[in-house]
C-alpha cells in the first residue's frame, strides 16, 4: 500500500492530499529515509510523521478499508 494511502486510511492524517504533500515536503520518513508519496509500505516498516509533535510507528497491517474502529489496529507507536 501507498505511504499516502496509508496514512489516511489509518487515521493518522485527515486527508490522502495533505499526506501527500507532507511526503513531498519531506516530513515522512520510512525505515530512517524521506519517502515520496508512493513509497510502498510492508509490515514491520518504521514510520515517522514530523509534523508538529513528532511520531514514530510501526506498521501492523495493511487494510485498505480499515473502519474507524480498525484504523488505530494498523500501527503500533513506538516511544523511542
Amino acid at each position: 500500500m501507498r505511504i499516502d494511502k496509508y496514512l489516511k486510511v489509518s487515521r493518522l492524517i485527515k486527508r490522502r492530499t495533505v499526506a501527500a504533500e507532507a511526503c513531498d515536503a519531506g516530513k515522512i520518513y520510512v525505515n530512517g529515509r524521506s519517502v515520496k508519496p508512493s513509497c510502498v509500505l510492508k509490515i514491520g516498516d518504521e514510520v515517522e510523521i514530523r509534523l508538529g509533535q513528532p511520531i514514530k510507528l510501526v506498521v501492523r497491517s495493511l487494510n485498505e478499508k480499515a473502519s474507524k474502529d480498525e484504523a488505530c489496529s494498523l500501527y503500533e507507536i513506538r516511544n523511542d
